[in-house]
């Protein structure tokens, strides 16, 4: 029988099988919005371009991410300001260092800071092992000395890894990350060193990226699909306690025409008339939470 590369990661489990539990004070879903703040290397590296697919770096394209550190993530701030909506920080190593506005910012809000990489204009895959060691320390040390914070979860640029991405995490002391898209519920990953948390983030369609970016929806209708989801959501955490997480990037959801359909959603939800039933937290705090839960309620501890 010919044998297909397969992962062994985690286990198959359908969510109906699984054993119940709650999110703090009886509460049936977990709400976090992942901020990606990023720096891009000037006319070089990977990038992304709705104008160029596919094509080479450029001035322009470098100055419409360059916006969401200008403006973008600044106007999405003050959204989860008035909406008094905590947030978790996938913070890229060159930003903790060349942006000190967006680190005070950040330190004001007690926003959760995770590690995304140097800079997304590189990725994990790709590189020898020692190579890709060398840039989650960079990462590690530039949030710890510009943040004040160690961090402890991981999500890569462009949620991509290696085949030992885990591994290297969990000996580098991070406890939990969201490179995987595979489910609604946390659960725990092995590695070659003991074992580590995946905590559910969106590939699609609540990620600004691959929705308005890749697939030129509008910010109307990526509003709409964040409202969907919460209530959709909001009814199947009735059996199940699920997390919803939505992924937002300055110089993708920070442009005008998409924060107003934007600010309309998150206050659906913020004030939603069942909002009692759902945890606005953060990737930290799902993670903390889980760690102190019994042994074999998630899914592989």
């Amino acid at each position: 029988m010919l044998l297909m590369p397969g992962q062994k990661r985690y286990e198959h489990s359908s969510i109906e099988q699984r054993k119940d539990y709650s999110w703090p004070e009886g509460k049936r879903l977990a709400f976090y919005i992942a901020l990606n703040i990023e720096h891009f290397a000037f006319m070089t590296g990977r990038g992304m371009d709705p104008t160029n697919r596919g094509g080479a770096p450029s001035t322009r394209n470098f100055a419409w991410r360059d916006y969401g550190n200008r403006v973008g993530i600044w106007r999405v701030f003050q959204i989860l300001d008035e909406l008094n909506l905590p947030a978790s920080i996938l913070l890229n190593g060159e930003v903790a260092e060349l942006y000190p506005d967006i680190v005070a910012k950040i330190k004001q809000r007690g926003d959760d800071v995770l590690g995304h990489g140097r800079t997304n204009a590189e990725v994990m895959s790709g590189r020898w092992e020692l190579d890709e060691k060398r840039i989650i320390d960079d990462v590690t040390q530039a949030i710890e000395k510009y943040c004040g914070v160690r961090p402890t979860g991981w999500m890569g640029p462009g949620a991509q890894e290696s085949g030992i991405t885990p591994d290297l995490l969990q000996e580098a002391g991070y406890t939990h990350l969201l490179d995987w898209p595979m489910d609604d519920q946390p659960l725990w990953m092995k590695t070659r060193a003991g074992k580590i948390l995946s905590v559910p983030y969106p590939l699609e369609p609540l990620n600004d990226a691959g929705t308005l970016v890749g697939r030129d929806h509008t910010g109307r209708e990526f509003a709409d699909m964040i409202v969907d989801a919460f209530e959709e959501m909001l009814e199947q955490s009735e059996k199940q306690p699920l997390v919803f997480s939505l992924s937002l990037h300055g110089f993708i959801v920070g442009q005008p025409a998409r924060l107003r359909p934007l600010r309309q959603a998150l206050k659906h939800c913020a004030e939603h008339k069942n909002k009692d039933r759902v945890w606005f937290t953060r990737a930290g705090d799902i993670a903390d939470y889980c760690f102190k839960l019994p042994q074999g309620v998630l899914l592989g501890s």
